[in-house]
């Protein structure tokens, strides 16, 4: 972006600015208006609404170096440090795997599974930024939760959070490689593993930024899977669920591998109707 781009910007006026930001953004993101909308509001410290609302409201010039770094590709989530999943507004930094509304399948499952009834302990294997976790005790407020990742310092975003949401008295965190530290029965599991094949092309906002660690999975990205359901018949209480997420051609391997085990599946489907969730449960 030119500096007499945004110079001939500052002239106008809001709409016109958040006009221009979005035929910028057009080539490179699915959202231009909505990105530009977000920064802005960023940049002024309210929120889109109050933007959307406002007026009489003056461009700062923050607002053409977030859209700069936009431009380069970095997600909308870690320029403005917030991402919007199921009911809650989460802390996201580049540690973390931005949360996806497709993710939002396993809560869903879980909520159809459970009917009327509290899944009383939730564990979530890699819990990231802990949106699952926090997802599922927002719905349930009787519940507890433990959320477990290898990354030191996606559990301090998780656990920051856990305290900033009002959930810090009913989630727990613990710092181990899936469940191998893990001896006790859960309710409800929760897990959106690492699930790309090792040299997919991936968009570059996802590829360049978000962590490779929490992306990819060998060869045919079932590595995780296959750490992860081995240890499911013993972590699964009686009438739980195991709610995974999985790349949309990859219900049927993952069914395979839960068979083995000796547990029932079924496969839900994301907002985009393709395969998003294996639920996992024994007779």
């Amino acid at each position: 972006m030119q500096d007499g781009f945004s110079t001939s910007l500052e002239a106008n006026g809001v709409g016109t600015v958040l006009a221009g930001a979005a035929r910028l953004l057009a080539p490179i993101s699915p959202t231009p208006r909505l990105d530009a909308e977000l920064l802005l509001a960023h940049a002024l410290g309210i929120s889109r609404e109050a933007l959307l609302l406002g007026s009489d409201l003056a461009v700062p010039p923050a607002f053409y170096t977030l859209l700069q770094r936009r431009l380069a590709h970095e997600p909308v989530a870690y320029i403005t440090g917030t991402k919007s999943f199921w009911t809650l507004d989460l802390h996201v930094t580049p540690h973390v795997l931005i949360p996806r509304p497709d993710s939002e399948s396993l809560i869903e499952a879980a909520i159809d599974w459970f009917g009327g009834r509290v899944p009383g302990r939730v564990l979530d294997l890699g819990t990231g930024s802990g949106a699952l976790l926090l997802a599922a005790l927002d719905h349930w407020p009787e519940a507890w939760g433990l959320g477990v990742d290898r990354s030191a310092d996606a559990l301090l975003v998780a656990r920051a959070n856990a305290e900033r949401l009002g959930f810090g008295a009913r989630a727990s965190f613990a710092q181990a490689n899936w469940a191998d530290a893990l001896d006790a029965r859960f309710d409800l599991i929760l897990c959106n593993p690492p699930y790309v094949e090792e040299g997919a092309e991936l968009m570059p906002d996802v590829a360049a930024h978000e962590p490779p660690a929490a992306l990819y999975a060998g060869a045919d990205g079932l590595e995780d899977y296959r750490r992860i359901v081995p240890s499911i018949p013993r972590l699964l209480a009686s009438g739980g669920l195991a709610a995974v997420e999985i790349g949309h051609t990859q219900a049927e391997a993952l069914s395979a591998l839960v068979s083995r085990v000796g547990l029932k599946s079924s496969t839900h489907k994301d907002l985009g109707g393709r395969d998003r969730c294996v639920s996992i449960f024994a007779d």
